[in-house]
């Protein structure tokens, strides 16, 4: 039994994604680790920024973590998301519809200073160690 981190996710929300991750990879031999774990091993990864060979040792191990993770990051067909993007995405969808939100964004923050600044900026501007050319 494994402790709990903050990156992980319940066992709910993974069976939601579960599918679609062990889609990825032909079944050949039983696992030796369970797909839950690896999947927090590589969310703790993400989450933390750390290195593989730093992630905790109740985690599977590291190179397992990252076997799955090269899988689940490369898109399998040309012009598709990884299995991680859409994970991500069904992850996101699940929790805005279980907190009765929009399913969409609805807001959007855009910087003051750059829509000033957007149309005008190749005719206005000083650079003073710039010489003047003539």
């Amino acid at each position: 039994m494994r402790r709990s981190y903050p990156s992980d996710i319940s066992r709910e929300q993974f069976e939601e994604i579960r599918p679609i991750l062990e889609d990825a990879t032909k079944k050949t031999h039983p696992r030796r680790y369970d797909l839950y774990d690896i999947f927090c091993a590589v969310l703790y990864v993400i989450k933390e920024g750390c290195t593989w060979r730093a992630i905790p040792h109740d985690f599977p191990k590291w190179e397992n973590v990252r076997y799955h993770y090269d899988i689940w990051a490369k898109p399998h067909f040309e012009d598709s998301k990884s299995i991680i993007d859409v994970a991500k995405e069904c992850f996101v969808y699940i929790t805005r519809e279980n907190n009765d939100r929009n399913l969409e964004t609805s807001m959007m923050i855009i910087d003051s200073k750059t829509i000033q600044n957007a149309d005008t900026a190749h005719t206005k501007g000083y650079d003073a160690g710039k010489k003047k050319v003539e």
